[in-house]
């Protein structure tokens, strides 16, 4: 478990709304190498082969770098690639069905909105828990917010790594502090920025603060 804690401390989500005119192996690149620890890949609207070929792009990347992949919802796009794992939405897959497709050894990873959801996935057998969204989330809209107290409840319920998403960035990560939590996960900080890697740098820093004082 410690080792995962290890690896998910900069857990970056892919979201091609920032893309501009570059390929998304190529930013996922460029963020690995500044820090980045994990990498979610993150896609609602491709088809099944259109995703997997992306996927397995991405993974090259990571595979080099040696940085898990997870594929969001997809446990089929999963299991294509081979990747590390799967992150599961509440309402976008069950856990006990992603192990038995993708092995023991996978990581999968599993949202959760309140205490309850994370009790439940936790011992259904998720290995960490994604709690959000902590500041609005401009990719989710949807997204209602999780307030500081109940984050705290969270990560005092489970014993799995709990990573914090929803509009973090280096303005507002400080108020996470004292959490609990053991990641942070990031979309526009870093993919937004014009200079990926210095922004990638700079979230891992503020991360390892964060989680210091957790």
């Amino acid at each position: 478990m410690d080792r995962l804690r290890d690896k998910m401390l900069l857990y970056l989500v892919t979201d091609r709304t920032w893309l501009g005119e570059k390929q998304l192996a190529e930013q996922v690149e460029a963020a690995v190498r500044a820090g980045v620890t994990m990498v979610q890949l993150r896609e609602k609207e491709l088809s099944f082969d259109a995703f997997t070929a992306e996927a397995l792009e991405v993974k090259k990347v990571t595979d080099s770098y040696r940085i898990p992949l997870i594929i969001n919802d997809r446990i089929d796009v999963a299991a294509a690639v081979d990747a590390a794992g799967v992150h599961l939405g509440q309402k976008d897959g069950d856990i006990t069905e992603a192990r038995r497709i993708l092995g023991k050894n996978k990581i999968i990873g599993m949202s959760a909105h309140n205490v309850r959801e994370a009790a439940e996935a936790e011992e259904k057998g998720a290995d960490y828990l994604g709690a959000g969204a902590v500041f609005g989330s401009s990719t989710k809209t949807d997204a209602s917010l999780l307030t500081f107290e109940t984050l705290k409840d969270i990560c005092h319920e489970v014993t799995i790594p709990v990573t914090a998403i929803g509009g973090i960035n280096s303005k507002n990560i400080f108020q996470l502090s004292g959490t609990g939590i053991s990641s942070v996960a990031v979309i526009s900080a870093i993919l937004g920025s014009r200079d990926i890697m210095q922004a990638a740098a700079k979230m891992k820093r503020l991360a390892k603060q964060i989680i210091a004082s957790s």
